[in-house]
């Protein structure tokens, strides 16, 4: 009996020594792939909001400090309920990078529509000074976003 609840133990302990293990593993090759900077960004929200966008940035700087490259991953999430006859929209994120002129460009954009869902996006940029988001609203068959929260910043050189 004893030998029983002893294997028992034992194999408890194993199973958790692996699962706590594997969180671990998995963020050590996200901050060893961006080691100058990385960060959790959001929730962004539309004004409404009916939208929201949340993700990770990373930015890894060349050996000179000179050039950078950063690395987008996000979720974007359609929180309106209603059906498109109902008004309903759906959810859209646009980024703009400013470089080392702090001059300010658009450089991503996605749309999703899908209540109650999220969709995934990724992009990355050479030279960014700064990058900043914004959530708004969009029509299913729309190019012109409204119901836009203000520009959330992601990241900033001088942060650093």
């Amino acid at each position: 009996m004893f030998k029983k609840i002893a294997t028992g133990f034992l194999a408890i302990a194993a199973t958790s020594a692996v699962a706590l293990s594997l969180p671990a593993a998995a963020n050590a090759s996200t901050s060893s792939d961006y080691d100058d900077y990385s960060e959790y960004w959001g929730p962004v929200y539309a004004k409404n909001y009916q939208a929201k966008a949340q993700g990770w940035v990373g930015v890894n700087w060349d050996h000179d400090g000179e050039s950078n490259e950063v690395t987008v991953r996000g979720r974007l999430y359609d929180l309106d309920n209603r059906s498109y006859d109902e008004g309903g929209k759906c959810a859209y994120v646009k980024f703009q990078a400013s470089d080392f002129d702090h001059d300010w460009s658009p450089v991503y954009f996605k749309k999703y529509c899908g209540f109650p869902g999220y969709k995934k996006f990724s992009f990355y940029e050479n030279d960014v000074y700064s990058l900043r988001a914004k959530v708004c609203q969009i029509g299913l068959h729309s190019n012109y976003p409204t119901k836009c929260g203000p520009w959330k910043y992601l990241y900033t050189a001088e942060s650093e």
